[in-house]
């Protein structure tokens, strides 16, 4: 073992340490390392579960990625998927996706005696993903369709119900028009009632027959307006979206989930910068502590360092004495963060302890990543910047001259 690093645990786990004068600033150092890691863990693993949680929302509606006509000019009125160079089963041969499902959208307006919405009504299809709508239901269930049949359920948000006064099993008449047409009566029966918490979502959407939809818009039995891809990850989901724009075929198109609510992209984007700067600030904080502590050592192990040198030990052997020292000092702070940090994490993971309003935050519960790399990592960074921001304060230790320390002593 080098002479420096033994040194260093020598005086580090010295029990005559316990005694010094110094010890209520190393019991500060400590403990602002603990706060630091206990913030910033919390910061990154809530910013990154929040982006995650948020995220998967939006696919788990509306598929990870979409494939529509590019004759459908971003109506919400589907027009017919392209059968040229569309290659569906293709699609779902590739190995990062999970499943497809097949849907027709058609504009249109609820209306009764209490109220009317504006809708947009999405027929699916007898591969609708029911197990993966489950999280969004509060009440009943979602229409299962057949091919050749049409259902007359339909599944409508909480906040429409809420609007239109409806509950399960309640009668409701949509209207849809088309261009040059007559307007569209259809009666159709709740069956279930869902709640995403995502407001562009929530206010619209209403899941239907696919063949209702068909009808709608004059559609063949066999058309389709387009595909939800879901694949096995979200973060996959820029890398997958080049790789099925290429057997969509060239007259249609594919429309990322993150791409369909620009205005939720731009809210998520601060999450980077809130974690960025509340890492920084705790950073400073640390490293700020941290050269204190060091310094009060020095100056406190002024005739200490006077010995050293008398005994032949070099200018840097003594700085990485000290240094290690620090270092050494700052671990119980880091484990005691990692400790309370990692276990308020996993209360508020599988307890639900702190809410949000989901009108401003998409989500009712704050969500939790805890990916231990993100948990090393912030622990490892945090030794590795005090080590290097501990080396400039360290050069002290030359300008001390071992003769004036021994006489002081």
């Amino acid at each position: 073992m080098k002479f420096p690093l033994y040194f260093s645990k020598k005086i580090a786990f010295s029990k005559d340490n316990k005694n010094n004068l110094s010890r209520i600033i190393v019991f500060i150092g400590r403990l602002s390392v603990a706060l630091g890691v206990i913030v910033s863990l919390i910061t990154v693993s809530t910013g990154l579960g929040s982006k995650t949680a948020i995220k998967e929302r939006m696919a788990d509606f509306s598929g990870h990625l979409s494939i529509k006509s590019k004759q459908s000019n971003n109506s919400y009125n589907s027009s017919p998927l392209s059968k040229e160079g569309f290659q569906l089963q293709k699609i779902k041969e590739l190995p990062d996706v999970a499943s497809t499902q097949q849907y027709v959208t058609a504009s249109g307006i609820l209306r009764n005696e209490h109220n009317f919405a504006g809708i947009i009504f999405k027929g699916i299809g007898p591969d609708f993903d029911h197990e993966r709508f489950k999280k969004f239901l509060i009440a009943g269930n979602t229409p299962h369709v057949k091919e050749g049949f049409f259902n007359n359920g339909i599944t409508i948000s909480q906040k429409l119900a809420s609007d239109l006064h409806l509950k399960i099993k309640d009668s409701i008449v949509a209207i849809f028009s088309k261009q040059d047409d007559k307007p569209l009566y259809r009666k159709f029966e709740v069956v279930g009632i869902y709640k995403t918490d995502i407001k562009m979502i929530d206010e619209l959407y209403v899941i239907g027959g696919i063949n209702h939809a068909r009808k709608i818009q004059g559609l063949k039995n066999d058309e389709i307006g387009g595909v939800d891809v879901f694949l096995k990850n979200i973060n996959d989901i820029d890398e997958d979206a080049p790789k099925i724009d290429q057997l969509v075929g060239y007259k249609n198109y594919t429309v990322k989930a993150t791409d369909q609510y620009p205005q939720i992209m731009d809210f998520i984007a601060i999450f980077d910068t809130n974690i960025a700067l509340i890492i920084i600030i705790m950073l400073v904080v640390v490293i700020i502590n941290i050269v204190m502590v060091l310094l009060i050592l020095i100056i406190e192990r002024t005739n200490s360092i006077g010995m050293l040198k008398t005994l032949g030990a070099s200018n840097g052997q003594i700085r990485a004495i000290f240094i290690n020292y620090t270092l050494l000092i700052m671990i119980p702070g880091l484990v005691f963060g990692n400790l309370i940090g990692y276990s308020f994490l996993l209360l508020q993971k599988y307890f639900g302890i702190i809410k949000l309003n989901p009108e401003n935050y998409y989500v009712e519960v704050v969500p939790v990543d805890l990916n231990p790399i993100y948990i090393m990592a912030i622990s490892l960074g945090i030794l590795l910047v005090s080590a290097v921001a501990l080396i400039l304060p360290s050069y002290l230790i030359s300008k001390i001259s071992p003769v004036k320390a021994i006489k002081y002593n």
